[in-house]
């Protein structure tokens, strides 16, 4: 299910289907592959990066990201908000809350800020890229085979909320993303792994080697 996936860091991946290639929030993409489809979670810098965006896209790549992102774009951009659903080259997706209800967090991903998550049929797969988000009540509701969540925690869940999470959407696979490159350890990916079961993980290897310290944020 994940064989059509590349990893690069953080939460920045692309998926390579018959033709059409999607990117989900580029950050230091190691690929001269071209976008047809782009997909932004929201602003923050490890989503949200205009040189590879602009390193990504091509004439006619059809982009998707919230507001206040899509206003800082040109080209076939469209805004999005929790509770779109969308069309695009054979691609359907739902797009879904993303936000931190943990008191120390509120400030980071606020609800007002209509930040994203997305649920995307790619091919005969569904799959949830979860952005940076907590452990909120409405993505209890998303069903998708294959779950992509943070897992760092102070900027986003941490391993055991990102554990309860999917045992809650029950994924056919969870994998494990947003650590070990701005906050998070390398080895909490095994550690979710454990606290996950019985949903199965896998664990991508990036295309960036994890740095020896947390890249700034």
């Amino acid at each position: 299910m994940l064989d059509r996936f590349t990893w690069f860091r953080q939460s920045a991946y692309l998926w390579k289907g018959d033709g059409v290639n999607v990117y989900i929030d580029p950050w230091g993409v190691t690929t001269e592959e071209k976008a047809d489809v782009l997909f932004i979670t929201h602003a923050h810098f490890d989503h949200f990066n205009l040189e590879n965006v602009e390193r990504v896209v091509k004439d006619g790549t059809k982009i998707f990201a919230p507001r206040d992102v899509a206003n800082e774009l040109s080209g076939d951009v469209t805004p999005v908000a929790p509770g779109d659903a969308l069309e695009v080259g054979g691609i359907r997706g739902q797009v879904v809350h993303a936000y931190n209800l943990v008191e120390q967090r509120l400030e980071m991903h606020p609800r007002a800020n209509n930040w994203v998550g997305y649920v995307l049929n790619l091919g005969d797969i569904s799959y949830y890229h979860a952005g940076d988000t907590d452990h909120v009540p409405e993505l209890e509701a998303i069903r998708a085979d294959v779950a992509f969540v943070p897992i760092g925690g102070t900027y986003t869940m941490d391993v055991p909320e990102a554990a309860g999470l999917v045992k809650a959407i029950t994924p056919k696979l969870a994998v494990p993303m947003h650590y070990g490159f701005v906050v998070g350890e390398v080895g909490d990916a095994e550690l979710f792994r454990e606290r996950a079961r019985p949903v199965q993980v896998e664990i991508l290897a990036p295309t960036n080697p994890f740095p020896e310290h947390p890249l700034d944020d």
